[in-house]
C-alpha cells in the first residue's frame, strides 16, 4: 500500500518540481554543466552573425550602382570563418549533452533497479513485475531521449529566442513589438496545454507498463496457457492492453496535432505583418533595407524554437510522465530497512531463533500470524506443518526477515533481526524457496551464486558430499550443462538439487527450506532425501514440509492452524494425540496407501 500511495504522491508533483527532484538524484548530469551551457551560448549568438553579414553587405557594400567586392568578401569570410566555429561548439555541446545525460541516466537505472529489490515482498507484491521492469527500463528511456534532444532544444530554443529578439529590437522597435504581440498568447496558453499533454502522457506511461507486464505474463506462463488452451484469451487480454496503450497514445498524440498548426498559423500572420508594416517604416526612413530583409531572417530564428517548442512539449511531458514513475519507486520507502553500518553484525556459529508474541497481517486483510510464541534451540531440525492458508510460507518469510511483523519481534542468538545488518543475516541464514529458481547461464553459474569466490573443484566437492556426484556425471556437458531461463531445462526435482546444493555451498548457520510438493521419479526422490540429510547435517535447519518423512525425521514439529501455533513436539508424541497434526499425519498415509 505504501508503494501505491507514494506513486501517487509522485504524481501530484508539478512537471518543474518532478524534474528538479529528478536531476537531484543524477549529480553526473549538472556535473560540467555551466561549460555545457557557454558552449551553448556560442553556438546560439553564432546564429546571428548570418543576418548581420547580410544587412552590412546590403547597407555598407552595396553604395549606390557600384560595391564595395572587398568589404563584401571579408564580410563573406568572417560569416564562414562564424558559422564554422558556430557549428564546432554544437558539435563539442551535443557530445557533452550526451555523455552527461547517458552517465546520470545510467545512475537513475541502478538507483532504480537496487530500489526495487531493496523493496519487501510484500511491497514488490502491489504491482505487477512488467509494470516495475517498465519503470526501470522504458519510462527512463523516454527520460533519455527528451534529455538528449528535448533538453538540448530547449537550452538552444531560449537562448536563440533571447538573442534573435535582442538583435530585432535594436533594428526597429516596432516590428519585434509586433512579432510578440503575435505570439504572447501562444505563449499564454502553452501553461494549459502543458497540463493537458501531462495528464495525457501520465497515462500513456501506465498504459504501457500494463502493455508490457501483460506481454510479459503471457510469454513467462507460455506453458499454462497451451497446458489450458487459453491462447484466445490470453490474446485477447494482450490485445485489450495494447488497444488501451494506442488509445492513451492517440489522445496524446491529438492534443499536439491540436497545438502545432497554431504555431504556424500565428508565425504566417507574423512574417505578413512584418513585410507590411517594415515597408511603411522603410519609406519613412525608420529602417533601411538590409535592416529589413536582416529582420526577416531574425524572424525564423525566433518562429523556430516557437514552431519546435510543441515538439519539444510533446516529448518533455513524456518524459516528465516517466520521470514521475520512476520517482514513484525511488520515493518508496524500504519497509524492511537494512540497518546498515549500525546493525548488528553476527559472528558464524550455531544459530538460536526465537519468536516473540509475533502478529502480522497484510495490509486490509485479516490475520495471517496471531500471537506466535516460540524458541527453536542450535543445531535442531524443525519441520513446520499446517493446511494450506494456515501461516507456514509467512512464518517463514518473517524468519527470513523477506517481511516484518506487525507487532512483536524475531530473534536470533538474541538480537532483533531488524537490528542485524542484512549482509550478515543472507550470510548466516539462507532460505531455499519452493520453486528452486535457476537464472539462464550454466550449472556451475547457478551453483556458485550460493558463493561467489568459489572455485570450480569446491562445486565439484560439495556437489559430491551431497551425493549428487552421479547425477553430475549423467549431465550432457556436467557443470557447464545450460539450465536455460528459469531452469526449465531441467526437472522439478533436478531444480532442487541445484538451490539445495548452492544453499550448501553458502554455508550458513540457519538453512529454511520449503520443500517441492512436484511428483519426481524415484532416483530424484532418493537423491532429494540424501542431498537434504547433508545440507541440514550439523546445522539448524527449518523444513516448510510438504513430506511425511520430513516430519518424521525432525526433532521438532510446529504445527499452525489458522494462523496460531496449537502443538508442538516430537512426531510420535503428536501422532499418538488427537489434533491437527495428527490429522495431517492421517491425511499424508491415505494419500500414499491409494
Amino acid at each position: 500500500m505504501s508503494d501505491v500511495r507514494s506513486i501517487g504522491a509522485s504524481a501530484e508533483r508539478s512537471a518543474l518540481a518532478t524534474v528538479r527532484h529528478g536531476l537531484s538524484l543524477t549529480p553526473e548530469f549538472r556535473k560540467g554543466l555551466l561549460v555545457t551551457l557557454a558552449l551553448a551560448v556560442v553556438a546560439t549568438v553564432g546564429k546571428i552573425i548570418v543576418p548581420i553579414a547580410v544587412q552590412q553587405t546590403i547597407d555598407t557594400g552595396f553604395k549606390g550602382s557600384s560595391a564595395d567586392i572587398s568589404y563584401i568578401t571579408r564580410a563573406v569570410l568572417l560569416c564562414a570563418a562564424a558559422v564554422v566555429l558556430t557549428a564546432f561548439a554544437g558539435y563539442l555541446m551535443n557530445v557533452r549533452l550526451y555523455k552527461a545525460t547517458e552517465a546520470s541516466l545510467a545512475t537513475l537505472r541502478v538507483r532504480g533497479f537496487r530500489h526495487v529489490h531493496d523493496l519487501s515482498v510484500l511491497t514488490q507484491n502491489t504491482e505487477r513485475r512488467g509494470a516495475l521492469v517498465s519503470r526501470v527500463t522504458n519510462d527512463i528511456d523516454q527520460i533519455s531521449t527528451f534529455m538528449q534532444w528535448g533538453g538540448l532544444m530547449i537550452i538552444v530554443a531560449f537562448g536563440q529566442l533571447f538573442v534573435a529578439s535582442v538583435l530585432m529590437f535594436v533594428y526597429s522597435w516596432q516590428l519585434t513589438l509586433l512579432v510578440w504581440v503575435c505570439f504572447l498568447p501562444l505563449m499564454v496558453a502553452l501553461p494549459r496545454f502543458q497540463r493537458w499533454l501531462s495528464s495525457a502522457y501520465t497515462t500513456v506511461r501506465e498504459r504501457t507498463g500494463d502493455m508490457l507486464a501483460a506481454v510479459s505474463e503471457s510469454v513467462v506462463g507460455a506453458a499454462v496457457i497451451r497446458a489450458y488452451a487459453s491462447e484466445r484469451r490470453t490474446a485477447d487480454r494482450v490485445d485489450a492492453a495494447v488497444d488501451a496503450n494506442k488509445a492513451a497514445q492517440v489522445k496524446a498524440q491529438t492534443i499536439v496535432g491540436f497545438v502545432f498548426p497554431l504555431t504556424e498559423i500565428v508565425a504566417a500572420v507574423a512574417l505578413a505583418g512584418i513585410v507590411l508594416l517594415g515597408v511603411r517604416l522603410g519609406m519613412s526612413g525608420d529602417i533601411t533595407a538590409g535592416e529589413l530583409v536582416a529582420f526577416l531572417f531574425l524572424i525564423t530564428l525566433f518562429v523556430s524554437p516557437m514552431q519546435t517548442a510543441t515538439e519539444v512539449l510533446n516529448e518533455a511531458q513524456n518524459a516528465v510522465a516517466g520521470w514521475r514513475r520512476v520517482l514513484g519507486v525511488l520515493d518508496t520507502p524500504p519497509d524492511v530497512a537494512d540497518p546498515g553500518a549500525d546493525g548488528v553484525e553476527l559472528p558464524r556459529g550455531p544459530i538460536s531463533v526465537a519468536f516473540e508474541d509475533v502478529h502480522f497481517a497484510y495490509p486490509g486483510g485479516v490475520p495471517v500470524l496471531r500471537e506466535v510464541s516460540l524458541e527453536i534451540p542450535p543445531r535442531s531440525r524443525v519441520a513446520i506443518v499446517g493446511e494450506t492458508g494456515s501461516g507456514k510460507t509467512t512464518f517463514a518469510k518473517l524468519l527470513t526477515r523477506l517481511m516484518d511483523p506487525v507487532s512483536g519481534r524475531v530473534t536470533v542468538d538474541g538480537h532483533d533481526l531488524r537490528a542485524v545488518r542484512f549482509s550478515s543475516l543472507r550470510e548466516r541464514i539462507v532460505m531455499v524457496p519452493q520453486d528452486g529458481f535457476l537464472f539462464d547461464g550454466s550449472l556451475e553459474e547457478n551453483i556458485r551464486y550460493g558463493k561467489p569466490a568459489a572455485d570450480r573443484e569446491e562445486i565439484l566437492l560439495a556437489l559430491t558430499e551431497l551425493g549428487l556426484a552421479d547425477w553430475l556425471d549423467g549431465l550432457p556437458a556436467g557443470l557447464d550443462t545450460p539450465v536455460g531461463q528459469r531452469g526449465e531445462s531441467l526437472s522439478a526435482g533436478e531444480r532442487q538439487l541445484v538451490a539445495l546444493a548452492r544453499a550448501y555451498l553458502a554455508d550458513p548457520d540457519l538453512l529454511l527450506l520449503d520443500e517441492a510438493t512436484s511428483a519426481v521419479d524415484p532416483a530424484t526422490e532418493v537423491r532429494l532425501a540424501r542431498a537434504l540429510e547433508g545440507v541440514t547435517r550439523g546445522r539448524t535447519a527449518v523444513s516448510i514440509a510438504h513430506r511425511l518423512s520430513t516430519a518424521e525425521n525432525a526433532d521438532e514439529v510446529l504445527v499452525f492452524d489458522d494462523g496460531r501455533l496449537v502443538q508442538r513436539g516430537a512426531h510420535e508424541e503428536l501422532v499418538a494425540r488427537p489434533g491437527v497434526y495428527a490429522d495431517l499425519h492421517a491425511s499424508w498415509i491415505s494419500a500414499a496407501r491409494s
